[in-house]
């Protein structure tokens, strides 16, 4: 059957059954899948041009067959900001996750007996979740530089901060300090979360859906 008798497909639906949990850990599985980040610029732009192609004329390009459209979707998924078409810098990916957390996460629990290098790797995290953050903002949302430096000053303070402290208080005790980086990372969350979220709710930006209808403003 030639690629013009095929039934076409809506590539922006899950070819997954979202009301099942099963369809939605294969959906996001396939986005978040560490290997995507191996694939070279040329190959992530191929696979755009050929998402491109057929979103406008709903025709399998030649050789591509259906189950290599939807594998070059979810590389064009994992890679392509969903609302302004950019390109994702690589450990600002949602498929960088699970490799650079493991990374830096190792790093913070073996290296936490001395002050610089808590400051160290708390700093490390810090930028890496600012550069998450800033590389999947909403498209609509105008964050400027210097709110995006105040939330990233705060959380690192507040990071750093807390790592001390808590080394400062519990040392000694060899057990308890393993936790110094976990107390970090949570007074960061509190800081950085509201921070990046509020001016958006401040601006009335923040829209709620139910289903497929607007259902309000925030």
């Amino acid at each position: 059957m030639s690629s013009k008798e095929l039934r076409p497909i809506n590539i922006d639906e899950p070819r997954w059954d979202q009301n099942t949990y099963i369809g939605r850990a294969k959906f996001y599985f396939a986005t978040v899948n560490p290997r995507n980040i191996f694939y070279s610029s040329k190959s992530l732009d191929e696979a755009k041009n050929v998402i491109d192609t057929y979103r406008k004329t709903r025709e399998l390009p030649a050789g591509v067959s259906v189950e290599q459209l939807y594998r070059l979707k979810d590389i064009y998924d994992s890679a392509f900001h969903p609302e302004t078409g950019q390109k994702i810098t690589p450990i600002g990916r949602m498929s960088a996750q699970v490799p650079m957390n493991m990374l830096i996460t190792g790093c913070m629990m073996t290296f936490y007996r001395t002050n610089p290098a808590v400051v160290f790797w708390q700093w490390v995290n810090q930028s890496f979740n600012a550069v998450v953050n800033y590389s999947n903002r909403s498209g609509a949302a105008n964050v400027t530089q210097t709110q995006l430096g105040v939330a990233y000053a705060c959380a690192t303070t507040g990071a750093v901060v807390t790592a001390l402290g808590t080394k400062s208080l519990i040392q000694g005790r060899s057990l308890l300090a393993r936790f110094v980086p976990f107390f970090g990372v949570v007074a960061a969350n509190c800081v950085n979360i509201p921070d990046h979220e509020i001016s958006r709710i401040a601006r009335r930006d923040l829209r709620v859906y139910r289903e497929q209808y607007s259902f309000g403003e925030v």
